[in-house]
């Protein structure tokens, strides 16, 4: 008896080759995403900087911190508008060096130069501050020390200048300033998908979609009718969540709760959408799970909610900036966290609405009113 159910379930298997796919494709992508994509230790972070000085000894330091291959420069006008770049997301960090640099310097009065760090993922400003101790290095400071031979009773400061450092939007570097907004996020995904995914296969095999389609509903009408209802509860989903975290967790008000809104709005459509056009290319209830797990994953891993997306090799970052999710990270950690102005975010709202129309197009275009 347990000999002919093996046989029963290995043949049910058979007749189904797509759930065989996925469970050979899904397991060697992740581990492929895990082996090769996924790196701790990001290369080329971008640093916007002012040089007022424009001496050798300033380029000095510019040098190396360019040559240690972490950081890539590149220069900006004012102090303000280096803010402003890592407020936009444009660059991870910032150096400002005053004018008079090198004059307090060759005159042994230890100059201050100043370098800021976005502090809104805190493992990355962490190796931030230490990778920018290339700057302090001896071989930069060596060429630093200025002895005058006349001079009486010349004391010589064991560091040539001072390097002040100051975190920004995250100055405690709070870990979960960090983590949950990408949470909600992760939430509202596995939701939005998993029950969205499910939705169309579950009628089929129930044979309750026959008497959908021999009403004279059209495929527009039927996919906007089964996205309503998951968009309503996947956005009330959404506030609940956050207001846990706003009441438990401290996390800080966005700095518009209309643009908030329209994020969780956008987002969600996008999620719901993509839920129902898995469940539309789906026969299986368990075809339509490994497909939004399939999905989910990956979001997690290369959408720069964990891991930097500095971190991600080049042959590998372009699925990053395919992903709904990366740009919804990008979006929420700026909105919460750093104060983002709607200028700075307006590329990935459209991206995200881009997303939220395509997958409604296709769910509209892949429903067929037969069986």
């Amino acid at each position: 008896m347990i000999r002919a159910i093996f046989r029963k379930e290995l043949l049910q298997l058979r007749r189904d080759p797509r759930l065989i796919v996925l469970i050979v494709v899904m397991p060697l992508v992740l581990l492929l995403l895990f082996g090769v994509a996924l790196k701790l230790e990001p290369q080329n972070v971008k640093m916007a900087y002012v040089d007022a000085d424009q001496s050798f000894f300033s380029n000095m330091i510019k040098t190396g911190l360019w040559t240690d291959g972490y950081f890539e420069l590149y220069e900006v006008d004012s102090r303000e508008a280096v803010i402003e770049e890592i407020r936009a997301g444009r660059a991870k960090a910032g150096l400002y060096i005053d004018a008079s640099f090198s004059a307090e310097l060759t005159e042994n009065r230890q100059p201050h130069i100043q370098l800021y760090v976005d502090g809104t993922m805190p493992s990355l400003t962490t190796a931030m501050k230490y990778q920018s101790g290339a700057a302090t290095d001896d071989d930069v400071t060596a060429d630093m020390y200025f002895l005058d031979a006349d001079a009486d009773n010349v004391v010589i400061a064991p560091e040539p200048f001072i390097m002040d450092t100051e975190i920004l939007f995250n100055p405690d570097e709070k870990e979960t300033w960090f983590f949950l907004p990408g949470v909600i996020g992760v939430l509202i995904m596995q939701i939005s998908l998993i029950l969205t995914g499910i939705s169309v296969v579950r009628e089929r095999e129930k044979r309750t979609l026959e008497q959908l389609l021999v009403t004279p509903v059209s495929k527009s009408a039927f996919v906007i009718g089964k996205l309503l209802p998951y968009v309503i509860i996947a956005l009330l989903d959404f506030y609940f969540i956050l207001g846990v975290g706003w009441a438990v967790f401290d996390i800080p008000q966005p700095s518009s709760h209309a643009l908030l809104f329209m994020l969780a709005l956008i987002f969600v459509a996008a999620m719901i959408a993509l839920g129902l056009l898995i469940s539309l290319v789906s026969s299986t209830q368990q075809q339509a799970m490994f497909l939004a797990i399939f999905i989910i994953v990956p979001s997690i891993l290369l959408s720069g909610f964990i891991f930097p997306i500095e971190a991600i090799p080049g042959m590998v970052r372009p699925i990053s900036y395919a992903i709904p999710f990366t740009y919804f990270v990008e979006i929420i950690r700026g909105l919460l966290v750093k104060n983002t102005l709607f200028a700075d975010l307006l590329v990935p709202f459209t991206a995200l609405a881009g997303f939220a129309g395509l997958f409604v197009l296709v769910s509209i275009l892949k429903f067929r009113r037969t069986l």
